[in-house]
């Protein structure tokens, strides 16, 4: 029975020791439902991806992946606790794409909705929808900052993330926020019961000899 559980804290471990290292990918949710189309283009084709980077940087890639007309054009961060402040980080973009730190307005449009108060924000420059993340282009954001405890906070809700997209096709506009993703905290439940089950049974096994 311990082997068996060795076995599966051993493979979780690994599995989320895995995940810690590789890109992690968050999707959004749209809060602000003035359109269903609208809403549901953005939930489809828009990505945020973080990773660790050179130097002690974490990189947030934002993603718009789909056809659909589409562009993200404000970006916010709100974070609940010091330990996952962010400062100005370093841009890089795919071409036509083209952000500055300061956003206005200075709060994601609807945020108010789920308590959203942002602590900074950028958005394109003019012409403001052109310049925004639109089909098939990116933006990256080099954070100085710890890749677990960003990851951590994501998964939390104690860091969001939020984005005010323009220029769908009826002329419409959509706010959406990030969405923990449960697969790492799926991993951590499973691995923290079995790990604490197989450390009670070392010392039993120690005094019987064996």
């Amino acid at each position: 029975m311990k082997r068996c559980a060795r076995f599966l804290v051993g493979a979780v471990l690994s599995a989320a020791a895995f995940t810690a290292q590789a890109a992690i990918t968050f999707s959004f949710d749209c809060i602000g439902a003035n359109s269903g189309t609208n809403c549901g283009i953005g939930e489809a084709q828009l990505d945020l991806t973080v990773s660790e980077g050179a130097n002690g940087t974490v990189n947030f890639l934002f993603t718009n992946t789909g056809s659909q007309a589409s562009s993200i054009t404000d970006i916010y961060f709100d974070w609940k606790a010091p330990a996952l402040a962010l400062t100005e980080g370093a841009l890089t973009q795919s071409a036509g794409v083209s952000f500055a730190w300061g956003a206005t307005p200075t709060n994601l449009p609807a945020g108010n909705m789920i308590a959203f108060s942002s602590d900074l924000g950028l958005d394109s420059n003019v012409p403001t929808q052109p310049s925004g993340v639109n089909p098939g282009e990116w933006l990256n954001i080099a954070f100085a900052g710890s890749f677990n405890e960003l990851v951590e906070g994501l998964h939390s809700n104690d860091l969001l993330v939020g984005m005010h997209v323009q220029g769908c096709s009826n002329g419409g506009s959509e706010s959406f926020v990030s969405v923990p993703e449960p697969a790492v905290y799926a991993l951590l439940l499973v691995a923290i019961p079995l790990f604490g089950f197989v450390i009670r049974g070392q010392p039993a096994r120690a005094s019987n000899g064996r």
